[in-house]
């Protein structure tokens, strides 16, 4: 790959370029053009308006013990299914953070695990995790069952929310109806004040819980700490157990998602914003990917569906590998996702630490044959537990999330085609050669080149382009969409 400064030099426009553009798009005049084609040679790609750094908005979270509508209550609230909920108790682990808002108001809805006492292994880890919601969050929506009644759990996380002097706001949910609601006034025995009757699946009562919440929430978070303007996303991916949550957490310098090894802990995408080098990135840890989407069932099939969608909001992904395995089925397909999204790409070699040296030249062998078709790609080799090596993980998101924002002048695009035609030009087919009269770089992020040809051009030759593209003007850790639109003189 060129160093940057070869790539700057390379985009840089020439002199002479602009005259070559100039009648290159005259010559395109003689061709049949479609709206489409005159719309793309007309439009310039807008720079995104600088938006403004928003205030920090107040954080409202949603705790509770285990299996009482968190996390039905949380979609009820989006109005959408965001959070994943099944009957099972525990499928929530980590406190997931999702941007809401409510008779005008913005804020941050946070989604915790079950809170329990006396647990041990990953339950006491997701408890920790819910504890830390009430830390950090600016108030408090307390869910209780109801059906069930005030349990010994609910009343020592009653104890929990008054140490943390946090305002509180009682939701009595699973009353379906008129009925129910002398259980519902029975809660008034927690201290909390009102409880406030709903049901979080049918979304009855959800309104006036909401009124009552945002009469306590304040309008800024007391935390003060807006999220900066325009921080780039970064998504963990890859295959269970892999080491996702260990990286984000060693990246962060913190715990902030739940670790356990048992394999699939995180379901739900979590987003935090880490500060690398000075430099904000929304990191969002995923559900590992384990199989085809239509083979999977209950969380897991959710879970799934949310890390493609996490891959789709991210600009740039990290696919974590198993240094120890040989590159399996799954890691290829979720390169593969990676791609087909169009986002920035870095490969992220974990447990690296433990292999022997005797072992490392083979491997790295084994890895440039497994990765041919996404050489392109940086890789950095890591140990998510012990963090060797993960200040390395920097300097390549930059590199990809440069190479996704690229954009080459036109001129210059054309000139490079006109040397490489020249040097190489398109195998003859049935006595005809198709000849290029116009290529033009439609978008960035990913980018996409629109090239207008007399006839169509060939998969190989494509690719052709794309690897002298590549050697040009670098383009590592970004995939490259060429696209051929064929074009036939006027009838005269």
């Amino acid at each position: 790959m060129p160093s940057a400064e070869q790539v700057a030099a390379a985009v840089a426009p020439q002199p002479e370029d602009a005259a070559r553009e100039r009648a290159l798009r005259a010559g395109l005049e003689e061709y049949e053009l479609e709206d489409e084609d005159l719309q793309l040679l007309e439009g310039e790609e807008g720079g995104e308006g600088a938006t403004v750094a928003p205030l920090a908005l107040p954080v409202l979270a949603v705790v509770g013990r285990p299996n009482v509508g968190k996390s039905t209550l949380v979609n009820r609230i989006l109005g959408r299914r965001e959070a994943v909920v099944e009957d099972t108790p525990g499928v929530t682990r980590d406190r997931v953070t999702y941007p809401a808002e409510w008779s005008g108001r913005d804020f941050l809805l946070v989604d915790t695990g079950g809170w329990e006492v006396d647990v041990a292994g990953i339950d006491k880890r997701v408890a920790e995790q819910a504890e830390v919601a009430i830390d950090l969050a600016d108030a408090v929506v307390f869910v209780v069952d109801a059906t069930v009644g005030a349990t010994d759990t609910d009343e020592r996380v009653v104890r929990l929310l008054r140490r943390s002097g946090k305002p509180v706001v009682l939701a009595a949910n699973k009353v379906d109806g008129p009925s129910m609601e002398p259980e519902a006034a029975a809660l008034w025995a927690l201290g909390l004040g009102e409880p406030h009757p709903i049901s979080a699946l049918h979304g009855r009562g959800t309104g006036d819980l909401l009124d009552a919440a945002m009469d306590v929430l304040p309008t800024q978070s007391a935390r003060d700490t807006a999220i900066p303007d325009g921080p780039r996303r970064v998504a963990l991916v890859g295959r269970p157990n892999v080491g996702k949550s260990s990286l984000l957490n060693k990246v962060a310098g913190s715990e902030r998602v739940v670790v356990d090894s048992v394999a699939g802990t995180t379901r739900d995408p979590v987003d935090e914003l880490v500060l690398l080098k000075g430099v904000p990135y929304v990191f969002v840890d995923t559900a590992g990917i384990r199989r085809r989407v239509h083979q999977t069932s209950g969380a897991d099939f959710y879970a799934s569906l949310r890390t493609q969608a996490a891959i789709e909001k991210a600009e740039v992904a990290v696919v974590l590998v198993d240094a120890s395995e040989p590159l399996t089925e799954q890691d290829t397909r979720v390169i593969s996702q990676v791609v087909d999204a169009g986002r920035a790409l870095v490969i992220a070699y974990n447990k690296w630490d433990l292999m022997d040296d005797d072992r490392r030249p083979y491997l790295e062998r084994e890895i440039e044959q497994d990765l041919v078709q996404v050489q392109w790609a940086p890789r950095v080799n890591v140990s998510a537990k012990t963090g060797w090596h993960a200040e390395r993980l920097v300097p390549a998101l930059e590199t990809s999330l440069a190479s996704w924002d690229t954009r080459i002048p036109t001129g210059r695009l054309n000139a490079f085609l006109g040397e490489l035609v020249a040097a190489h030009p398109h195998p003859l087919r049935g006595g005809k050669q198709p000849r290029i009269l116009f290529a033009t770089q439609a978008s960035s992020r990913p980018p996409r080149f629109v090239i207008f040809a007399t006839g169509f051009l060939e998969a190989g030759y494509r690719r052709y382009i794309e690897r002298r593209l590549r050697e040009t003007f670098g383009f590592e850790g970004s995939p490259i969409a060429i696209s051929v639109r064929v074009r036939e003189k006027r009838r005269r």
